[in-house]
């Protein structure tokens, strides 16, 4: 999470505070705070104040998963060479992106769900906001390959398509927690590999170039 883009505002540096002091807390000891009331008196602000910004640790972790995808989102956008892109190639910056960021916050990721055999298909509830942004996100470019014919349009399973893409996000982020390749390059293997065949998938095969002339076969007779 790249708190030099936070805005200096009094309420953006108390979420700031408590999100660092959060993830401070879960490098140093392993674990999740014991309380908010210690929490609170480890950052020296009052509990009443905490809870203004955040209501509970699962609260707290859900901003942090929001913070890291719009810390992505913002890369993206400011480069003028990913609105060139096609939506394949904008959907692999994502994860790219998205993986660099996580590899900042690393030690704390692994910390509180290296161990745990939920995947994210089976969805955490402190993940559940992460999730809503990423699948508007994912819709967008849904819409716009829809647009470019990148993505084929098929009754009942096209809106679907988003949530398949959250599947291969779910997908990366377990299988980067377990990579202990150098600079993490079987992840980068993953990432355009299952991309590349999810895409594939999406657009216009053969199956559907057959039912088509099949379609016009019929028509036309």
């Amino acid at each position: 999470m790249d708190t030099a883009t936070a805005k200096k505002t009094g309420k953006k540096d108390y979420q700031r505070l408590i999100l660092e002091g959060f993830i401070s807390h879960v490098l140093e000891y392993g674990n999740e705070p014991t309380s908010i009331f210690k929490f609170a008196k480890d950052l020296k602000i009052k509990e009443a104040e905490l809870y203004t910004y955040y209501t509970s640790f699962e609260a707290i972790k859900s901003a942090i998963w929001v913070a890291l995808f719009e810390e992505t989102k913002r890369q993206l956008e400011e480069q003028e060479v990913y609105k060139e892109y096609a939506v394949r190639e904008k959907f692999l910056s994502f994860l790219f992106t998205w993986v660099e960021e996580l590899k900042k916050n690393r030690s704390y990721l692994l910390s509180l769900y290296k161990d745990k055999t939920t995947t994210f298909k089976n969805l955490p509830s402190d993940t559940r906001d992460f999730k809503e942004l990423f699948k508007e996100f994912a819709s967008e470019l849904i819409l716009e390959g829809k647009g470019t014919q990148e993505i084929a349009s098929r009754p009942l399973i096209t809106e679907k398509y988003d949530e398949a893409l959250w599947l291969q996000v779910a997908f990366v982020f377990r299988y980067w927690l377990d990579d202990n390749s150098p600079r993490f390059e079987k992840t980068d293997a993953a990432i355009e590999k299952t991309v590349n065949f999810a895409f594939d998938l999406m657009g216009k095969s053969a199956l559907d170039s057959f039912l088509d002339l099949a379609k016009f076969l019929y028509q036309t007779k």
